[in-house]
């Protein structure tokens, strides 16, 4: 089995402190939640940022602040979002591949989101991968529906991607493909042979069952209040790194030992 690669989606974009109220949001705030997460065991941070008033941002400055935070307190490989936020144009959403990051997320289609959608268009999605491709940037597939496996598929076939290939396979969204485990494997089942894959469940249920399944069967693990900000029912989680603590411990007592940011950065062929 391979190691277990954890990522830590820190704040997200529609996270609010009305949810959990300890929910990271300025720079300084996710620096400290990535440093954290880190010694808890993740090697990947997913990162979003926000503006002074907690919204979502995409500006540049902002990242880049956030960025030096971050790197001044942890080893951490930090994926930023060109997902962004509901609303967001594509260009607001790729502006932050001028900072070159290590990775960075890409939206491999349109989905709905809650009452909303994320429109996803096969041009900007090349554009997105292409943007990766020449600067250096790895990106993580994100497929929300089995069609974007198949537009993944195409880029490759269009030399937009090369190898190695990492996909974070995204259900439980509102509106999207719901999670069980049988839907998770057929997603696994459509990737490319030798491909990394994350396992990316929303909501309480979904991130908890999303990461079992995914410690069974190889792939990686995805938590963080992103996507869920309960440690279990009825509780809020007090952290990030309590989310990450659950699953390397279950990693752990399966024989799947943790990788550091150092060992994804050679397993993933990053600058």
């Amino acid at each position: 089995m391979r190691k277990m690669v954890i990522t830590c989606a820190v704040t997200g974009a529609e996270t609010t402190r009305r949810q959990n109220p300890n929910l990271p949001v300025t720079p300084a705030e996710i620096a400290s939640a990535a440093a954290e997460a880190r010694e808890a065991g993740a090697a990947i941070l997913h990162l979003h940022a926000r503006d002074p008033q907690g919204n979502p941002t995409c500006d540049t400055g902002t990242f880049r602040a956030t960025i030096e935070k971050i790197r001044a307190a942890t080893d951490i490989v930090i994926e930023v979002t060109t997902g962004g936020a509901v609303g967001m144009s594509i260009d607001e959403r790729l502006a932050v591949l001028e900072l070159e990051p290590e990775m960075a997320s890409l939206d491999c289609g349109t989905v709905n989101f809650g009452e909303e959608y994320i429109v996803n268009a096969l041009p900007d999605v090349r554009r997105g991968a292409a943007i990766m491709r020449e600067k250096g940037v790895r990106p993580t597939l994100e497929c929300f529906d089995l069609s974007h496996v198949d537009t993944a598929a195409l880029l490759v076939e269009e030399g937009l991607l090369t190898p190695p290939l990492h996909y974070g396979l995204v259900l439980n969204v509102p509106g999207g493909v719901r999670y069980d485990d049988a839907t998770l494997d057929f997603f696994a089942r459509r990737l490319p042979p030798g491909a990394h894959w994350t396992a990316i469940g929303i909501g309480g249920h979904g991130e908890l069952a999303a990461n079992n399944r995914a410690i069974e069967t190889g792939g990686y693990c995805r938590v963080g209040f992103e996507d869920n900000v309960w440690f279990e029912r009825g509780a809020p989680a007090e952290s990030n790194a309590q989310l990450v603590e659950r699953v390397a411990r279950m990693s752990v007592v399966a024989g799947r030992n943790l990788a550091t940011p150092d060992e994804v950065r050679e397993l993933f062929g990053l600058r």
